[in-house]
């Protein structure tokens, strides 16, 4: 008897081993990368592409990225138009314009790690999500999606959105042009809420929260004023709306905070950038 429970032990380490739940890797050997994610007002991508109102729309049309631009001018961007100088014709009272955040990547071989941590700002806003103080999504996408590599998550924002200021249908949700999971075109979501739900689905020709495989935890805590949440994802995905990411490759990558209660296109969001799992990119996974 005693046998049989020993080795059903060590069946159970090895099938944790092949890609369960590992220990959190050595945040102190991953670099960190700082990111600042804006308040982004009314900016979906039919405004990003018409020049006459956005002066980056010919950048972008010949291949300039949107972080190759405004990378150092997020924080004033997001200034501009959370106070309702720009592109915002609701400005939320106290809201912050940008939130610095601190990016880390690792993985083990079988799961892919990765840690957000920044300080909590100042808000004070009408509480449109009473049950989550703060949310946290993750966008990955496989080099499919045209104008990806440029302006990241800003190919699932769109005027139609059933929050956007001109929106006719309140079940909009965001989506991709010519999306098809099946053909590879979307984006692989993941979110963290500080409730403690935790979600893995897709953007595609919609927004669906579930049907992924990929997510093996998703934790976050709030230690004085600084927020810490961390990702655990294997590597190999496996469900509806999962990349299957290998060493060697990047992808791009964006994410998204809903900070002080908001919901829907009131967030703080991340320019577009690149992640390599042992690659050379914006922020790379090193195997621990």
């Amino acid at each position: 008897m005693q046998k049989l429970i020993t080795a059903s032990a060590i069946g159970l380490a090895l099938a944790l081993g092949a890609g369960g739940a590992m220990a959190a890797p050595d945040w102190s050997k991953a670099p960190g990368k700082k990111i600042t994610v804006l308040y982004p007002g009314a900016s979906p991508m039919e405004w990003i592409l018409k020049g006459t109102e956005h002066g980056g729309a010919r950048g972008l049309k010949k291949g300039e990225s949107c972080a190759s631009c405004h990378d150092e001018e997020a924080a004033d961007m997001g200034k501009k138009m959370a106070t309702g100088q720009k592109i915002e014709p609701k400005p939320i009272k106290g809201k912050a314009g940008s939130i610095p955040v601190t990016v880390q990547a690792a993985h083990d071989g079988a799961n892919l790690y990765l840690r957000f941590s920044w300080k909590q700002p100042a808000g004070g806003g009408e509480k449109m999500d009473k049950d989550n103080q703060v949310k946290l999504a993750v966008m990955f996408e496989d080099n499919k999606i045209e104008r990806a590599n440029l302006s990241g998550c800003w190919e699932t924002c769109h005027q139609d959105a059933r929050t956007m200021p001109d929106a006719k249908d309140d079940k909009k949700t965001k989506y991709v042009k010519d999306g098809d999971v099946k053909a590879g075109k979307f984006y692989d979501l993941i979110q963290w809420t500080s409730k403690g739900a935790k979600h893995d689905g897709y953007v595609a020709d919609k927004r669906v929260m579930e049907g992924g495989k990929g997510l093996v935890e998703a934790k976050g805590e709030k230690k004085g004023d600084e927020w810490v949440v961390v990702f655990t994802r294997k590597l190999a995905g496996g469900g509806e709306g999962d990349i299957a990411m290998a060493a060697g490759k990047t992808y791009n990558f964006g994410f998204a905070i809903h900070d002080d209660h908001t919901s829907g296109r009131f967030h703080h969001v991340s320019l577009g950038y690149t992640l390599g799992i042992d690659a050379k990119a914006d922020i790379t996974a090193a195997k621990q």
